[in-house]
């Protein structure tokens, strides 16, 4: 699982400017294709930064 900002706005925040959600939407993603990557065996939660 890689936690999101919440349930309207999975990837994103309407309250910030445009460069700040690209750059979360950049982040997040990217940890979901490196999870994509791991044998999973248990409920994971992959950490994320921003």
């Amino acid at each position: 699982m890689v936690p999101t900002i919440s349930i309207p706005y999975p990837l994103g925040d309407p309250g910030t400017s445009k460069e700040e959600q690209w750059k979360l939407r950049y982040h997040r993603v990217g940890v979901a294709l490196d999870a994509l990557a791991i044998d999973v065996k248990e409920q994971t939660v992959f950490k994320v930064k921003i």
